[in-house]
């Protein structure tokens, strides 16, 4: 597999960390003294309470995406009130590019980003290219494609005992503009055509961010698809049930990672709250309103959720959905893990059962950025931990293919 060879951005053009006085709560999004030109919500509401006609912000974010260093003086063409209250309350950029980091291999980057209270969180570019390998047997459409995994959170909630995000705990939700943020910095490296909410967080949990973002970013002037957009979630029963109305077309990801109840209960804690029989119910639900494909995302945990009879388990719980199985090899988060990953015999094992028995499809995620931390489950600040992997598996757009 080929890629684009990745720019890093110089270092005169990463816009500088503005330091306006803020303070934190815990839990909940951070309050500081200026927000950022991408929270549109809030924008559009300073706008109004001033009188001034918001039709300007899709032409002032094009210009921001093509100068992020640029003083709001220096934008021409916007309306001359939107000025002084654009100054007084707003950022072009409220987060830096703190680092940037290039695997190995050039197919992954990714960002360290700091925001304006000082905390960290992370983005990784992954880089594709349609070209390569063979799909039913035919050549695959299109060409090179970045996809960007964003974070909605810093750190977690949800406790998974195999995610390196989990041990950092919850620290606060972004704002729908710090979640914007990431994929204009990103948009500097590399031409984006997807986002995935993979990153830090439980995106779900912080559904009012995750909705407007999600609106900017398939607004003018990104004009992403909704169909190139895919949320994760471990299973938030009553976002589920209401994600189709607010963002209709987009792509739903359910990190199950176990097929009955008791597995899922002991690696990820918060499946207590979310009992496995309910979370199918809305997730046929939800299937039955939007007549889309689900992603079941399936980490490989040696010994505890690998076996055969776990497969055959999961294709009995699955058999009457229509859904795409991405098994999810297990990335190392440290010396201190309890678990280790399922051998390449089992994998495949566990694969024919679902596909053969079951006639689901079922693919293995192709593990990308492990040298730098990039990959699924490794999202935290820590030092690499290099381990090569075998690629197997193709980009979330591939599997939207029938």
């Amino acid at each position: 597999m080929t890629s684009h060879q990745s720019h890093k951005p110089h270092a005169d053009s990463i816009a500088a960390t503005p330091k306006p006085t803020f303070k934190t709560m815990q839990g909940a999004q951070s309050t500081t003294a200026f927000r950022s030109i991408f929270d549109a919500g809030e924008l559009n509401s300073e706008l109004e309470k001033s009188g001034v006609k918001p039709s300007f912000i899709p032409n002032l974010w094009k210009q921001v995406i093509q100068n992020p260093d640029a003083q709001f003086d220096q934008i021409p063409s916007l309306p001359s009130a939107a000025y002084p209250l654009l100054t007084s309350k707003f950022k072009t950029l409220t987060s830096s590019v703190h680092k940037v980091m290039d695997s190995s291999d050039q197919l992954t980057t990714k960002l360290l980003i700091k925001l304006q209270n000082g905390a960290l969180v992370e983005a990784v570019i992954m880089r594709y290219d349609s070209r390569l390998g063979r799909y039913d047997g035919k050549p695959r459409p299109g060409g090179p494609r970045s996809t960007l995994c964003v974070s909605s959170q810093v750190g977690c909630k949800m406790g998974c005992t195999f995610c390196a995000t989990g041990s950092m705990g919850f620290k606060s939700n972004l704002t729908s503009g710090e979640i914007v943020e990431q994929l204009v910095h990103a948009s500097r490296i590399a031409p984006i055509r997807n986002v995935v909410f993979m990153g830090m967080g439980e995106p779900l949990n912080n559904y009012g961010s995750l909705v407007e973002a999600v609106h900017v970013m398939t607004g003018s002037p990104f004009h992403l698809s909704p169909k190139k957009i895919t949320v994760s979630t471990v299973g938030i029963i009553h976002a589920i049930k209401k994600l189709h109305s607010d963002l209709p077309g987009l792509n739903l990801a359910v990190s199950l990672h176990a097929p009955v109840q008791e597995i899922r209960c002991q690696i990820m804690p918060a499946a207590r709250a979310f009992p496995l029989v309910k979370l199918m119910d809305a997730l046929q639900e939800y299937q039955k309103n939007t007549q889309q494909k689900i992603f079941i995302e399936y980490i490989m945990l040696d010994g505890v959720n690998d076996e055969e009879h776990h497969a055959h388990q999961l294709g009995k719980l699955l058999e009457t959905f229509q859904v795409v199985i991405n098994l999810i090899p297990f990335n190392p988060i440290g010396i201190l893990s309890k678990f280790t990953t399922s051998n390449e015999n089992k994998v495949t094992r566990f694969q024919k059962i679902l596909r053969g028995t079951y006639g689901i499809r079922t693919t293995v995620r192709k593990e990308m950025g492990q040298d730098i931390s990039g990959a699924c489950g490794q999202l935290v600040v820590n030092l690499p931990n290099k381990r090569s992997t075998e690629n197997t598996l193709t980009d979330i757009e591939d599997l939207q293919v029938r």
